[in-house]
């Protein structure tokens, strides 16, 4: 069964497949050098449970990915990928090197130079993360440093040498050497990010990054049929507005979509609205887990158990009862316990 794990780390990005042959596939990390602060009862309990609307809170208490890894005893991580090089997306870097083995690490061949004042910080963020960075895309081997682009396969992550697909089977759908080159000229990363594209079980699941609009729409030219009918996309650029047109998501048509944490003004949760598109805030949900089981069935929980106990009960509401989730795409949500 394989799982995927979307952290709750305050303004970036933290995702982690558990692939069904025991392997890990991390795309980046925020918030790994925070000392993590549990919720009270009260705080958990803060909003009705009468409704899924309103403000949970759960930006408030965001995890340490380092500390959940070790919580769901995963012994090391295969691959890391690292989508592209802000600091939101690294933050932590060190200490989760320094922690667990990195056997393969994903890198674009960006040119950024990233700048700190004399105490060695950026804003929140450390050089200490920026300079881990530094050391892991240069390594030749512990971990092997590797830079893929759309269209890339190997048979760690797409086919073996038969044609068959891998357990932990990945397409890159981006970065492009000319998409790199455009966010160089910018000096904006987000468009050299790695959109990675998930399949397992009949599930398609896509990973964007901070993906702009350069990005998608050359995936929309590109790769149409790749990100068409989603069970699971994970919003790019946490979900943020970023002068988007969101005309994607007609295309894409995500069964559920996971929205990461920003400032609410910044959201563009109203164009999953309009458009009747089931999605989850890590605001909402804290840490959010779907299981994907080995006959397809997607199930989903997340550790904040106010809202999933409002989200289940306003489920119940509209389909007045669990329907099949082959045909659903997921289902309602469910409690789980960090690190359970």
């Amino acid at each position: 069964m394989a799982k995927i794990h979307f952290l709750n780390v305050d303004e970036g990005d933290c995702s982690i497949i558990q692939h069904d042959n025991g392997k890990v596939t991390m795309i980046d990390i925020c918030c790994g050098n925070i000392i993590e602060q549990q919720p009270s009862i009260v705080a958990f309990c803060k909003e009705s449970a009468n409704s899924v609307k309103g403000n949970f809170n759960m930006k408030a208490y965001p995890t340490n990915p380092v500390e959940y890894i070790k919580r769901w005893h995963m012994p090391s991580i295969f691959r890391y990928i690292q989508t592209h090089p802000d600091m939101d997306h690294m933050d932590g870097l060190k200490n989760l090197s320094n922690t667990i083995s990195i056997m393969n690490f994903w890198d674009t061949a960006n040119t950024k130079v990233q700048s700190f004042d004399e105490h060695g910080n950026c804003g929140r963020y450390k050089k200490e993360d920026w300079d881990c960075y530094q050391r892991l895309r240069n390594s030749v081997d512990n971990p092997k440093s590797l830079i893929f682009y759309d269209g890339t396969v190997a048979k760690y992550f797409a086919e073996d040498d038969n044609g068959v697909l891998s357990d932990d089977y990945l397409k890159i759908l981006s970065p492009t050497k000319e998409l790199i080159k455009s966010a160089e000229s910018a000096e904006d990363w987000n468009d050299s990010s790695y959109v990675i594209l998930y399949c397992v079980q009949g599930r398609k699941i896509l990973f964007c990054g901070d993906a702009g609009m350069g990005t998608i729409n050359y995936l929309l030219e590109k790769h149409q049929t790749d990100i068409s009918d989603l069970d699971v996309l994970i919003a790019p650029h946490h979900g943020r507005d970023s002068d988007k047109d969101f005309s994607f998501l007609d295309v894409m048509k995500p069964k559920l979509t996971l929205v990461g944490n920003a400032k609410c003004q910044h959201l563009a949760y109203n164009e999953w609205n309009s458009r009747g598109l089931e999605h989850i805030q890590n605001n909402q949900g804290a840490n959010i887990l779907i299981d994907i089981h080995n006959n397809g069935e997607m199930h989903v929980s997340c550790s904040n158990k106010s809202f999933a106990d409002a989200y289940r009960l306003e489920y119940f509401k509209k389909v007045g009862a669990i329907k099949d989730s082959r045909n659903m795409g997921y289902w309602c949500l469910h409690y789980r316990e960090v690190g359970k």
